[in-house]
């Protein structure tokens, strides 16, 4: 974990993402420092979201919504996945081979913002949903939920949720389930509009340099490493 505070100058990285290691790294910054953060943006982890609340009392915790919008994905994917075994609920005159042919190539092209398709996803999509009415009805309510994100007016995008997780109870049951269990956090999100976009493409630069180095045995030189690439001195803490 790699956090720049500039207003404070502080920079933590922790060892790994252990509770211990990374509760060591923000008790470091002090209470009066960890008593001014006002928001917390994570993903849906629980045990995170306990020492969020823990270390940083004061802060609104934020469910970063590409993870909660990874929940829908996840889940059509899965009946995708279980369709392709096995068609089922097929409309007349829809052979099984049909089926499966048709689904050839079609995970993006379900599961990709649809006004992103390219004509051929869309061609696609297109034959999916003429031979699954069940992933078609999915699809619909994916999209729907992409777009709640769109709503200026954070009443209005709680009202349209709730609505949301009503009507695709039986579709997405897994995913409704994890959005009750998450509905405080998710709808914090309309009210401050924070994500962890800037924080995932840290991870993915992460990622990139343990790769590159072919991994680190000593994390310190890791450690180094990284704060070289985004020009921090070596003697942050």
């Amino acid at each position: 974990m790699l956090v720049d505070l500039e207003s404070h100058k502080l920079i933590g990285m922790a060892p790994s993402r252990k509770h211990v290691d990374i509760e060591a790294v923000l008790t470091s910054w002090g209470r009066p420092v960890l008593n001014q953060i006002e928001e917390g943006s994570i993903d849906l982890s629980g045990n995170y979201r306990g020492l969020v609340r823990r270390l940083l009392p004061e802060a609104d915790i934020v469910a970063d919504r590409f993870h909660v919008m990874k929940l829908v994905n996840q889940e059509l994917n899965r009946a995708r996945n279980a369709f392709i075994r096995q068609p089922a609920d097929l409309p007349e005159g829809v052979s099984t081979a049909a089926a499966k042919a048709a689904m050839t190539n079609s995970k993006y092209a379900l599961l990709k913002p649809e006004k992103r398709l390219t004509d051929t996803q869309e061609e696609t999509l297109a034959k999916v949903k003429a031979v699954s009415p069940k992933l078609a009805q999915m699809h619909e309510h994916k999209e729907a939920f992409r777009r709640l994100f769109d709503h200026d007016d954070s009443a209005q995008a709680t009202i349209a949720l709730l609505d949301w997780m009503a009507d695709a109870q039986t579709l997405y049951q897994s995913a409704v389930a994890t959005m009750t269990q998450w509905f405080g956090e998710i709808v914090q999100y309309f009210e401050h509009r924070t994500t962890s976009g800037v924080v995932e493409g840290i991870n993915n630069r992460l990622k990139l340099i343990k790769r590159s180095g072919y991994g680190f045995t000593n994390f310190e030189r890791f450690r180094l490493r990284c704060l070289i690439c985004w020009h921090f001195p070596a003697s942050a803490a």
